[in-house]
């Protein structure tokens, strides 16, 4: 890559979903289920400040064993995005990987499914479509299968085991205090 590209690489946030965005309910899917983790939509407004992308990317396995639609799923983002907007903050992209071994429908049944964490799909496919420096971005997961598909990305991983994000990453000296893109 020449000096000029690697001028316009950004750092990325990479926030799986449920247990770090919103309280993991199991399979939520409609916005009347939705509760932000306390200190979430601040975490995601102060990345977009400080030039950050900021890219969700989600095992939705829910899909594939017939619990929701992806169209469910899609409305879901939308509401989120549009909570988001409320306190200046956005998702650049949802990532998601509805396919599982177990999957009840056929279209959604793989043996490994390349996308699901831990394995990287989503995130490689994040840095093919987005100017991502991958060295200065973070993932941050509640499971150990979120850290491993960052690892196998080349990307750093933090577990977040709850509480109020924000506060946890300004515990973790990971949260932005002006523009670092």
């Amino acid at each position: 890559m020449s000096e000029t590209a690697a001028q316009y690489l950004r750092p990325a946030l990479f926030l799986d979903r449920d247990g770090v965005l919103n309280e993991d309910q199991g399979y939520v899917h409609r916005w009347e289920d939705f509760r932000w983790i306390p200190g979430a939509k601040a975490s995601v407004a102060a990345f977009n400040r400080a030039g950050w992308l900021v890219i969700v990317v989600t095992n939705q396995s829910g899909v594939g064993r017939g619990y929701y639609t992806e169209a469910a799923m899609h409305a879901l983002h939308a509401r989120m995005s549009e909570d988001l907007a409320k306190v200046g903050g956005h998702v650049d992209a949802f990532y998601h990987a509805p396919d599982h071994p177990d999957a009840a429908l056929d279209a959604y049944r793989h043996p490994d499914p390349p996308d699901r964490k831990p394995n990287p799909g989503m995130i490689l496919k994040a840095l093919a479509d987005w100017p991502i420096d991958r060295d200065r971005s973070l993932l941050i997961g509640d499971k150990s299968s979120d850290l491993e598909a960052a690892l196998r990305a080349g990307i750093r991983g933090v577990l977040f085991e709850g509480g109020d994000l924000k506060a946890f990453l300004e515990a973790e000296a990971l949260f932005p205090t002006s523009r670092t893109a």
